[in-house]
């Protein structure tokens, strides 16, 4: 069985509701994983989703700013996890039934992060908002870390955090190593959290690191693709149980949605998906 998982800052989805339509019906993912969705539970707009299909949706909103939600065409059963030390509504954890013939051997865990940006100074002696970050993160790691002594459960982590980790994950290695998001301090914890239980970013699996790749390009680009001048800040992540399954799709299992950048109204970040072939494991 095949399945795919798409995450997606958004940047308001009210405002970017038929950009999300547009690419459910075109791409039809099986499970699509937003960020900064800007708006409290009740506001967010069910409808169109579950008449495409997607009738299982969790949201975590917030007024004004933030949030996350992940939308399903398949069963999805909350899970009750805390990793914003400041409380914000950045993350939806959820177990995936993909495959209720297996019992619990089809499900996994999908955990949708909305990693804080850190402001614009990469000092927390300084700055509050890059605290935050690192505290957020600390607060993963010490969850998967725990989590994991337990065993591996068959975890997928997805989302923007905010971080482009290898050198060609920016459009410009040297110049950003003093911005935040490419930071070495921010690099070392992040890469500290995927060795929590040696998980694997898939967009490296097949791809050197002299590949550049990039999911975010600023608004403040005249011509965005000209000049692409991105960053790869949404990831996807799989535990060591589903490696094989992320393997099993090849190169052409992971996908970054470029022309999405250019769309009409688009958000500064586009779409990432993978496909996990669960009959691999």
């Amino acid at each position: 069985m095949k399945i795919s998982i798409a995450t997606w800052n958004i940047n308001s989805v009210r405002l970017r509701e038929p950009t999300v339509l547009r690419f459910l019906e075109e791409q039809q993912p099986d499970i699509l994983c937003l960020q900064e969705i800007k708006c409290q539970n009740d506001q967010f707009p069910m409808k169109n989703f579950k008449a495409l299909g997607y009738e299982h949706i969790e949201v975590a909103g917030m007024k004004a700013y933030h949030g996350a939600a992940t939308i399903s065409k398949l069963p999805l059963e909350r899970l009750p996890t805390s990793f914003c030390p400041l409380d914000h509504a950045r993350h939806v954890s959820t177990r995936v039934v993909a495959d209720a013939s297996r019992g619990d051997a089809g499900d996994f865990e999908l955990h949708n992060f909305y990693i804080p940006a850190g402001g614009d100074v990469a000092d927390r002696e300084i700055n509050d908002k890059f605290g935050h970050k690192l505290d957020f993160i600390e607060t993963m790691r010490a969850y998967f870390t725990e989590r994991f002594a337990l065993g591996d459960q068959h975890q997928v982590l997805v989302g923007d955090f905010n971080i482009a980790p290898h050198e060609h994950d920016v459009w410009s290695h040297k110049q950003l190593l003093k911005v935040v998001s490419h930071t070495p301090l921010e690099v070392g914890i992040l890469e500290n959290l995927r060795k929590s239980h040696d998980f694997t970013d898939t967009a490296r699996l097949f791809r050197d690191d002299d590949e550049k790749l990039y999911s975010w390009w600023s608004y403040r680009a005249k011509d965005v693709m000209a000049s692409n001048r991105g960053r790869r800040l949404d990831h996807i992540w799989v535990s060591p149980a589903l490696r094989p399954a992320a393997e099993a799709t090849g190169r052409n299992g992971f996908t970054i949605h470029t022309d999405m950048r250019v769309w009409e109204k688009p958000s500064d970040h586009v779409p990432v998906v993978q496909v996990l072939d669960l009959g691999a494991l």
